[in-house]
C-alpha cells in the first residue's frame, strides 16, 4: 500500500510538471513545497524568513529552497515529506483524515487561546512535549507545530442568536474536530482547500466559512461575508506542522542539525504565532469599514457550544488515554499556559 500511494503520489506531481523543481540541485539544498498563496504571511513572514535563517545559522552550508508552486494537493504534504518525494512540507493535521495524529487534535478544540503566539507556545510545549508529537509525525523530523488565531463563524445568510440558527447552512470546515462540531450544529459541511474558498462562496456553493479573521482579507472574503461571530478562546482552531524528511535529515551533520533546531521548535511556534496575530489585527481593521456585523457570540450560542465541546474533549481523552497519554491533565495544562478559563 505504501508503494502504491508513493506512486499515485508521484504521478500527480509528473502531471503538475513539476518534476524539474523537485530534484535538489546539491545535498545541501533542501526543497520545501508550499501550497499557500505566495503573498500569505505564513508564507513571506514564517517559511521565507526561517529558510533565511537556516543559511545563516549553518553559515551556508544547508539552504532552503521554496517551490513556486506545491507539489500535490494540501492534504498529500505530510506524506511527501514521508515519502522523500520533498524534502520539507507543512499542512494541516487535519487535512489527513486517518488517525495518525490523535493527539495532534488537542490544538483543534473550542476555547483554547485568544492569541495565536499563546496557543502556538503552548501547542508546542504540550502536543510537542507532554504528549509526544513527535511520535505521531513517522517518517520525518517534526520542525515546529503551531496553531492560527481564534476561529471564527462567517456566513452571508443570516447572524447566529440561537443554536437553531446555525441549521441548515453550508459552511466550509477544514475538517477535523470543527467539521465534526458543526454537523451537530445541523450545520452542511463541506472541505476544501483554502484557495477554492473565494469561488465557492462567490458562487452561492457555500453560505460561509469556519476561518481567523485574516483569512476574510487574505483569500479576499469580504465582499461575500455578512456576518463575523468570534467566541472566547476561538469557535475552533487548527493545528499546523512543518516537517522534513527524516532520512534527509539524518544525512546532516550534527552541527547543522543543532543549528536548524535551535530556530524551530519553539521558536517557529512564536514566531509563527506573532505573524498569524498580525494578521488578524490587520485584517480587524481592514474589515472596519466593511459592511460585515463582527460580534461576540450570544451566551444561548455559548452554552450549546460549550457543551458539545466537552463531549468531544471527553471523547477524545478517552482515546488518548489508550495510547498510554492523559489528555484530560495535557489539555488542563494547555488553558492553563494561555490562561483560558473553561
Amino acid at each position: 500500500m505504501k508503494q502504491l500511494k508513493c506512486l499515485s503520489i508521484l504521478a500527480g506531481v509528473a502531471a503538475s510538471a513539476l518534476t524539474g523543481f523537485i530534484a535538489s540541485a546539491s545535498a545541501d539544498e533542501l526543497v520545501l513545497s508550499s501550497w499557500l498563496p505566495p503573498k500569505h504571511p505564513l508564507v513571506t513572514d514564517v517559511m521565507e524568513p526561517w529558510a533565511a535563517e537556516v543559511a545563516k545559522a549553518t553559515d551556508g552550508r544547508v539552504t532552503v529552497r521554496i517551490l513556486p508552486k506545491p507539489v500535490g494537493s494540501p492534504p498529500e504534504h505530510f506524506d511527501l515529506a514521508a515519502e522523500g518525494i520533498v524534502d520539507i512540507t507543512y499542512g494541516l493535521h487535519s487535512f489527513t483524515r486517518d488517525d495518525r495524529f490523535l493527539r495532534s487534535r488537542i490544538g483543534q478544540f473550542s476555547f483554547i487561546a485568544n492569541t495565536a503566539t499563546e496557543g502556538s507556545k503552548a501547542y508546542w510545549d504540550v502536543y510537542g512535549g507532554t504528549l509526544d508529537a513527535q511520535g505521531e509525525h513517522k517518517g520525518t523530523k517534526l520542525l515546529g507545530l503551531w496553531v492560527h488565531g481564534p476561529g471564527m463563524f462567517h456566513n452571508n445568510q443570516r447572524k447566529i442568536e440561537k443554536p437553531e440558527d446555525f441549521a441548515g447552512l453550508k459552511i466550509r470546515t477544514p475538517g477535523g474536530y470543527v467539521a465534526d462540531l458543526s454537523q451537530e450544529l445541523d450545520i452542511i459541511t463541506q472541505f476544501m482547500g483554502p484557495g477554492e474558498v473565494y469561488e465557492k462562496l462567490s458562487r452561492g456553493v457555500i453560505d460561509g466559512v469556519t476561518f481567523p479573521m485574516e483569512a476574510l482579507q487574505a483569500f479576499n472574503l469580504t465582499d461575500y461575508t455578512k456576518y463575523s461571530m468570534s467566541l472566547p478562546g476561538g469557535f475552533y482552531n487548527t493545528s499546523w506542522f512543518m516537517v522534513m524528511n527524516e532520512d534527509v535529515w539524518d544525512g546532516l551533520s550534527e552541527e547543522d542539525q543543532a543549528a536548524i533546531d535551535k530556530i524551530s521548535g519553539e521558536a517557529l511556534a512564536e514566531m509563527a504565532g506573532g505573524v498569524w496575530d498580525g494578521a488578524d489585527a490587520r485584517a480587524a481593521s481592514y474589515i472596519a469599514d466593511k459592511d460585515i456585523d463582527v460580534y461576540d457570540a450570544p451566551a444561548p450560542v455559548l452554552e450549546a457550544v460549550k457543551e458539545l465541546a466537552a463531549k468531544h474533549e471527553a471523547t477524545w481523552a478517552a482515546a488518548v488515554a489508550e495510547t498510554g497519554f492523559d489528555g484530560t491533565a495535557a489539555l488542563a495544562e494547555f488553558r492553563d499556559k494561555t490562561g483560558i478559563k473553561h
